[in-house]
Parts: structure tokens; C-alpha cells; sequence
């Protein structure tokens, strides 16, 4: 049993992914960087979408997932920063996968790739998670979700250090159809709204919308989310 199989079941299609898709089905050609299992093509694909797809992701067990999923859809395995120019007029990172990019330089270079994925006017949507709302107080715990091969599989999560930019945290999976316990360290990036102007502009973005949640409120200090669809100038 591994992470990735596991993923949907701990991550059920929500709003997120039904704000994501009205831009899929409403593009030509997209690329979804950090695409994970595959879900968001795959359901594009098959709510009648017809043009391009190409998902990518660094992680060859989610890759693996996505393609005994959807073989109508490109499943690329690369990072943000190896996108190359494909022409695309919408690109999307979703699951807060944009937190992953932890440095300076690493949003740097993912984002001028991006810029280079897309045609001039075609957009990025992505979100992070709010720092003023200080999310990472509420994430020590357990999930249970039940897997229908490998029973009940228990998730812990644990923080195991904070600043108001950083993150770190442990999430152990354990269960009876995982002999030994896995567990998986993960490093965040808590980008202020400036942040994210001044970053974006300097990779050729100007950002055309941004929200404070899934129902494309406003952001204010305890908005959970910084929803944001950039434009490529």
C-alpha cells in the first residue's frame, strides 16, 4: 500500500475541483502541473472535453494511478520547472500544490516556465493556503478513511515546525494492510498576497482575479484560501 493510493479516498471531489474544472472545460489545451491521480482531467475528459490535456507530476506512484485511470489524457512525469513551451491557454496547479515550491528561486523558475507553457493572454489559476488565517495551528491529528482492499487505513499528522513562511510537517499512514507504518515529511510556502504580486509579475503575469474561498469571495484576514487566475502578458 502506498501514499497514492489512498490520495481520493483523503481527497474527495469538493468545490475546488468543481471551480477548477469550469476553467478546464472552458480551454482549449491545459496543463494541470502537480496533477496527483489524475482526477480533474479525467473528469474533464470525461464530461466531454476534446482538446488537449497533459497532466504532470514529479511522483511516479500518482502518475501511475492517473494513467490506469485515463489513457485519453498526456500523463507527464516532470516538475513545475520543466514544463516545456506547449501552447497552452490555461495552466492550473490545484490541491495547493504552488505551496510545494518552497524557495524564492524555486517559484521563480517554475513560474517563468509556466509563463513559457502558455500563449500570451492565457491564464494560471492556482490557490495557497490564507498565512493570516494560520492554518497550520489546526492540522495536528488523525484520519481515518477505509480502503476497500487494505481496510481501514489511519493518517496522522504532525507539525514539526512553523514560521509565518514555512511549514513542516510528518504524515504517517498506517493500517492493517500497511506492515510498516510510511511516513512522508512535507515542507509548505505561505505566500502573503503581495508576495504573490510581486512574484507573478516578475515571471510576466499580471493577476486578473483572486479570492478568498471557493464561493469567489473576497480575501480578507481569515479567508482560508488565495485563490488567484493570472493572466500571461
Amino acid at each position: 500500500m502506498r501514499p497514492a493510493e489512498v490520495y481520493d479516498l483523503l481527497n474527495p471531489w469538493d468545490a475546488s475541483d468543481e471551480f477548477y474544472l469550469e476553467l478546464v472545460m472552458a480551454s482549449r489545451m491545459v496543463v494541470d502541473i502537480g496533477c496527483g491521480t489524475g482526477t480533474l482531467l479525467h473528469r474533464a475528459r470525461t464530461g466531454g472535453h476534446v482538446g488537449r490535456l497533459v497532466g504532470v507530476d514529479p511522483d511516479p506512484d500518482m502518475l501511475a494511478v492517473a494513467r490506469a485511470t485515463s489513457d485519453d489524457v498526456e500523463w507527464v512525469r516532470a516538475t513545475a520547472a520543466e514544463v516545456g513551451a506547449v501552447g497552452a491557454d490555461l495552466v492550473v496547479m490545484t490541491g495547493h500544490a504552488f505551496q510545494t515550491l518552497v524557495t524564492d528561486d524555486d517559484i521563480a523558475t517554475s513560474l517563468q516556465a509556466i509563463r513559457r507553457a502558455l500563449i500570451p493572454g492565457g491564464r494560471f489559476a492556482f490557490e495557497t493556503r490564507n498565512p493570516r488565517a494560520t492554518p497550520w495551528l489546526r492540522w495536528d491529528g488523525e484520519t481515518l478513511v477505509n480502503h476497500p482492499t487494505a481496510g481501514v487505513i489511519r493518517l496522522t499528522r504532525r507539525v514539526r515546525e512553523a514560521t509565518s513562511r514555512v511549514v513542516t510537517f510528518d504524515e504517517t499512514f498506517s493500517g492493517a494492510g500497511i506492515p510498516d507504518a510510511i511516513t512522508v515529511s512535507n515542507t509548505l510556502r505561505f505566500c502573503s498576497r503581495s508576495e504573490l504580486t510581486s512574484l507573478l509579475g516578475d515571471a510576466g503575469f499580471a493577476i486578473a482575479e483572486q479570492y478568498g474561498d471557493w464561493s469567489r469571495s473576497p480575501v480578507t484576514a481569515s479567508s482560508p484560501e488565495i485563490i488567484t487566475i493570472a493572466i500571461a502578458r
